[in-house]
């Protein structure tokens, strides 16, 4: 299953950016906060249940489980479109990167404030027509929620989906998204699992919102220029030679 085509040694720095991409989503300004209260409604619970940790428990987490599983199928989709998309154009994939990561490098400036780009500070929310207190209802709210796309965790998906575009292969950009869906769906389920500890965390890390906003601006700065100069093409190289056994792997 796991052959030459699915994985090389070359696939490794994006992977690595990817799973980071995901937890910095996660962490960003407009996830976090509605995390404790995308639980609760799910679980059909209060705010208060998930502070006193209650029975609510196995139903937060139950709902978690199916939220992020909405939420993964959506990533998939989107990174089997962009693989094919780029597969359909490998030709110019040269061009394609260029084209991507230039854009991906004014995401980033936006971030990190060097420049302020208006139509990110829309929001294309979708409102899931299902409630969600039922397993269904949860995984419902994970398609509408990934859908969204939110302002802030819009550009990092795109410039994953960037990443798989660039791949040439359909199974190669499936497992970036993979990557990606779990760097954003653990998070939200360790959360789950640990709530009340989880709370607290999230009231200190509310403090540090600025400062996660311009790590997502600094990893989409990198992830552009080294689309634009080939230096994941390097970063594989030097994989291989700091790390022979990876060679061995597939």
């Amino acid at each position: 299953m796991f052959g030459i085509d699915l994985w090389d040694a070359s696939l490794a720095p994006a992977l690595l950016v990817a799973g980071i991409a995901g937890v910095l989503s996660f962490l960003s300004p407009c996830v976090l906060p509605i995390v404790p209260p995308y639980l609760a409604f799910m679980a059909g619970a209060t705010m208060e249940d998930l502070r006193e940790g209650t029975s609510a428990d196995r139903e937060v987490t139950k709902a978690a489980l199916f939220f992020v599983l909405g939420l993964s199928t959506v990533f998939l989709l989107l990174g089997l479109a962009a693989s094919a998309f780029g597969r359909l154009f490998l030709a110019y994939q040269r061009e394609m990167a260029v084209a991507g990561g230039l854009v991906i490098v004014l995401f980033g400036l936006h971030f990190l404030g060097v420049l302020r780009i208006p139509l990110l500070y829309r929001s294309a929310r979708i409102d899931a027509p299902v409630s969600g207190r039922t397993p269904l209802g949860a995984y419902v709210l994970g398609l509408a929620f990934a859908f969204g796309w939110t302002p802030c965790i819009g550009p990092v998906l795109g410039s994953i989906l960037s990443l798989a575009a660039q791949e040439g292969s359909v199974e190669r950009g499936l497992l970036l998204m993979a990557f990606y869906a779990a760097g954003l769906g653990v998070p939200f389920l360790l959360t789950a699992l640990f709530m009340r500890h989880a709370l607290s965390l999230m009231a200190g890390m509310k403090r540090h919102m600025a400062l996660i906003e311009r790590a997502m601006g600094a990893l989409l700065l990198a992830v552009g220029l080294l689309m634009l100069t080939g230096g994941f093409t390097r970063m594989s190289f030097w994989l291989l030679d700091t790390f022979p056994a990876l060679a061995a792997i597939g």
